[in-house]
């Protein structure tokens, strides 16, 4: 359901029990005997209906200046976050539902000059005030992780979830599996088809993998994918092409398994929640900010996915059928890839930072014990922790301050790490 729906849906129930249960309650069920008399019953559903609507203004006039803070202070795109959050639309459709069903009762008090009170609908009046209670509490916890740590740990999480789901051993749709890198590929040449975007620009969010297998085995083909997962579309630009089938393939059939969007999602993308980590460090080494500490905070994370990303074969873009030949090649990023959208941002902005240079190299120490020497992606990690040391002998820092960004720490400044012996 979207998400624009759920507060019409909250407040069309609570209009449709406005009109239904005072009805019943005044043919079916007798007087519960609260003793309230009408002018109370008024005054308690005008004070629940009149509460709620400044409720509802307070509260979202201070929820959208905290995205928007949010949004100038780590990414824009971090604010999409909570703008897309089902549970504002639910605390939204509590609210509106709680005030229109106060005001439907409100018609039932002294109705047609009997003095009758509809005790009934005044409790559930007052239960759903107890539940936007409860709503707008959730909804205040969640503000919360609007703080820069909850907000960094919340987008690990993310990105510890995408590399679990993407590299679990039973990720991959039922009669879908990895080819070796052995498996043969069709013969180089023109390609049977190639299909081309056509629209304006959209992003790749997913592949449906299940479908692009499926389809290529029926043709006795091997689809190419010509974008990956996170690559913006423009008119024109190929989508996959089609190699050593004996015909083509329906267009639509394809284009249905290519799932397009305005955004970047993390589904089969562990290098956006890398993205926005980044985005979220060099924003606070900016001038403006200059909050090197976040960035160091932000290095946490990232040190983390990396090393999740390290005990899995990141180039896993061969899927077989059935029948095991190779159905489906996918562009997938390399460890080198990986390296560079982790590190090579928060490097060039937190140059003249002692802190973030010191956190990096410990992040580079760390990934390099963890794979030791026999990994070949150790010797891209030697590389890059070369790379920093010369970027550091480079930089505008006087010779002492050199010496101390070339130490290891995983605070950046904090507890200063020898090389370790033996």
């Amino acid at each position: 359901m979207p998400r624009w729906v759920l507060p019409l849906v909250y407040t069309l129930s609570a209009v449709v029990a406005g009109l239904v249960v005072p009805r019943m309650e005044a043919a079916l069920i007798p007087p519960l005997g609260l003793g309230v008399s009408s002018a109370a019953a008024l005054t308690m559903l005008s004070a629940i209906a009149s509460g709620m609507m400044a409720l509802t203004a307070i509260v979202f006039s201070i929820a959208f200046v905290l995205v928007q803070f949010s949004a100038v202070t780590y990414s824009p795109r971090i604010a999409l976050r909570f703008a897309n959050d089902r549970l504002l639309f639910h605390a939204m459709g509590m609210f509106a539902a709680t005030f229109s069903y106060s005001l439907a009762a409100m018609a039932w008090v002294d109705r047609a000059e009997r003095s009758n009170v509809p005790e009934l609908s005044c409790l559930l009046s007052v239960a759903l005030l107890v539940a936007s209670l409860v709503v707008f509490t959730r909804l205040v916890q969640r503000l919360s992780d609007l703080q820069i740590t909850n907000t960094l740990h919340e987008i690990g999480n993310t990105g510890r979830a995408a590399i679990e789901g993407m590299f679990a051993d039973d990720s991959l749709p039922a009669g879908v599996r990895p080819a070796p890198p052995e498996t043969a590929l069709p013969p180089a040449g023109a390609p049977v088809q190639a299909l081309h975007y056509v629209g304006p620009p959209a992003t790749v969010q997913r592949l449906d993998i299940a479908a692009l297998v499926g389809l290529a085995e029926a043709a006795d083909g091997c689809i190419v994918m010509a974008c990956s997962v996170g690559d913006t579309l423009n008119e024109g630009e190929p989508i996959l092409f089609l190699h050593g089938a004996a015909g083509p393939i329906a267009e639509a059939r394809l284009r249905k398994a290519v799932c397009l969007g305005r955004e970047r999602t993390v589904e089969q993308d562990p290098k956006y929640p890398i993205r926005l980590l980044v985005d979220i460090a060099i924003k606070a080494l900016s001038p403006a900010i200059n909050d090197p500490t976040t960035a160091v905070q932000a290095i946490d994370q990232v040190e983390d996915l990396l090393r999740r990303l390290a005990r899995h074969d990141p180039e896993i873009g061969r899927f077989a059928g059935s029948s095991g030949a190779a159905r489906l090649v996918i562009l997938m990023p390399t460890w080198d890839d990986y390296l560079s959208l982790a590190l090579d941002e928060i490097r060039m902005f937190g140059a003249g930072s002692i802190q973030v240079l010191r956190r990096l190299r410990h992040t580079l120490m760390g990934l390099a014990r963890m794979l030791g020497s026999d990994d070949p992606r150790a010797a891209s990690v030697a590389l890059y922790l070369r790379h920093l040391d010369g970027f550091i002998e480079r930089s505008p820092l006087d010779a002492m301050d050199k010496r101390t960004a070339g130490r290891e720490d995983s605070q950046g400044l904090g507890l200063t790490r020898e090389p370790r012996r033996g």
